[in-house]
């Protein structure tokens, strides 16, 4: 009977952990597909789950963070989804390889046109995005999540160092350290398909020398053959005039 007791304590106790921690981790967030290296371009994934047992979500608005405006902003199609992209003006241009860039993407809306995030589902919404800034730790992407039945969830708030999660948080992009290089990931792409290249080139031109060996070889031992033969049949030239020259 204790023994019973104490299972259906614990049985109660792990049903209340997951109650608890089920609606926390079920938000809107923000993984980069690898690294997300400062100073470096990274593709991100926007995660939204479907919270509601009766209603799919049709709309997801992410704002992009407006003190670290990024230059480049590209969304990947998501089927079922339409995409707009709104840009804002820059206070203070960006320079991006010696071009001033004076306006950045401040919001990214998909929109379901044929397709939706249906109760018990979550969907992914792929974006590559870069410049990173160097001179911060983390970037804060404020996401408006819309259900076809009109509710709206803000996942706004913004956490705080040493506290506790807010009910609704918002999307966190966690930075790492710049390679070193100082490009980031874009940066190692860059080189290792250069030395992809460099190697294609190497290999091409060992191809080619051994094509030419090769070839040379076989040119020489033609050449051998024939002057061979021309000796062999001079010999048997030679040897039936010698004999006509005896029988005489």
């Amino acid at each position: 009977m204790k023994l019973s007791r104490i299972a259906l304590a614990g049985g109660v106790a792990a049903s209340t952990v997951l109650l608890i921690a089920g609606p926390a981790a079920a938000h809107v967030s923000v993984q980069p597909v690898g690294e997300a290296a400062k100073g470096g371009y990274a593709t991100l994934n926007f995660k939204v789950p479907n919270e509601r047992d009766q209603a799919s979500t049709v709309k997801l608005e992410v704002n992009f963070p407006a003190d670290h405006p990024l230059s480049s902003v590209t969304p990947q199609a998501v089927p079922g989804w339409k995409i707009d992209i709104s840009k804002s003006k820059l206070a203070k241009p960006l320079e991006v390889h010696g071009k001033k860039i004076t306006e950045a993407v401040s919001k990214v809306t998909w929109t379901a046109d044929e397709g939706e995030i249906a109760p018990g589902y979550f969907q992914q919404f792929p974006v590559s995005v870069g410049a990173l800034p160097e001179d911060a730790d983390q970037l804060v992407f404020k996401a408006i999540q819309t259900y076809d039945n009109k509710e709206v969830v803000r996942w706004i708030e913004e956490p705080t160092a040493g506290g506790e999660e807010p009910d609704s948080p918002a999307p966190v992009l966690k930075l790492t350290a710049a390679a070193e290089d100082g490009h980031g990931g874009g940066a190692d792409d860059a080189k290792k398909t250069d030395d992809h290249k460099a190697a294609d080139t190497d290999a091409s031109a060992k191809e080619s020398t051994t094509a030419a060996s090769s070839s040379t070889s076989d040119t020489t031992a033609r050449t051998l053959g024939i002057i061979g033969i021309v000796i062999g049949i001079g010999g048997i030239v030679f040897g039936v005039l010698a004999g006509r020259r005896r029988s005489a």
